[in-house]
């Protein structure tokens, strides 16, 4: 698919813009994602092409969140294992659905996610951090095997799922932020492959969506670090669910 030469701005400024939701909260994907596809790439394709966008954007988050000290290197790691794992089914099985029920499923997620942001449980199950035991390793490795078969699948709100499986072990926003970016970076890598492998990527619209990304992506990590992630919560509410419901009747 040739890109009209509207097509690279409006990338790059919604790539932007996803970048920063990405970082400090998640969610960017709900916007890019079907973005592509009313850019005419068929579903299988645009999910691939998005996570060109994924991959550049969260090199820049973390070297910005290495630069600022605030980096859990040893549960980023553990949890990254078990997603590598999940990311490559779920992109398998990305590649294989049929492309009106994965858009009709991207509009029931893209919902569901607009209700988990407005209702907001994630504020009453904060705690004090706690020391990761063995049981508490165990329901690590199975929770982000799980989310990395979703993030492989689709990728879009993927990191509301991270922050809500680590605020239970009482981490703050900042280095849960930190560890989501390693952890989406590495299955990202996985998925990636996959969808390159079977041809399901548009390079160039992937590149003008990854220049915004990786600005919005190297900015947020450094406004993750003062301000968290509460100041977006509703940014994209409206834009999402007009998507959502075009995707669904459109």
């Amino acid at each position: 698919m040739d890109p009209y030469w509207w097509q690279l701005p409006v990338l790059v400024l919604v790539g932007t813009i996803a970048g920063i939701l990405n970082v400090l909260a998640g969610g960017g994907s709900l916007l890019t994602l079907p973005l592509l596809i009313f850019l005419g790439l068929p579903a299988a394709t645009a999910n691939g092409t998005n996570r060109i966008a994924i991959f550049f954007q969260n090199v820049f988050a973390i070297s910005g969140f290495k630069r600022k000290g605030v980096f859990p290197l040893r549960l980023a790691l553990i949890c990254t294992g078990p997603a590598l794992v999940g990311s490559y089914l779920g992109a398998r099985l990305a590649i294989n659905i049929d492309e009106q029920l994965f858009k009709q499923l991207l509009a029931i997620i893209m919902v569901g996610v607009l209700i988990f942001t407005a209702v907001d449980p994630m504020k009453r199950i904060r705690r004090d951090e706690m020391p990761i035991t063995p049981l508490r390793l165990a329901v690590l490795l199975v929770s982000f095997f799980a989310i990395g078969v979703y993030g492989g699948f689709v990728q879009a709100g993927v990191g509301f799922i991270i922050i809500a499986g680590l605020l239970v072990h009482g981490l703050d926003l900042v280095r849960i932020n930190a560890v989501k970016v390693l952890v989406i970076f590495a299955f990202t890598v996985v998925a990636l492959a996959v969808f390159v492998a079977h041809g399901q990527v548009d390079y160039g619209l992937g590149l003008a969506l990854a220049a915004g990304n990786s600005l919005g992506g190297w900015c947020a990590s450094h406004l993750a670090v003062n301000k968290g992630h509460e100041w977006i919560k509703h940014f994209v509410t409206v834009t999402v669910l007009i998507f959502a419901l075009r995707l669904l009747w459109g």
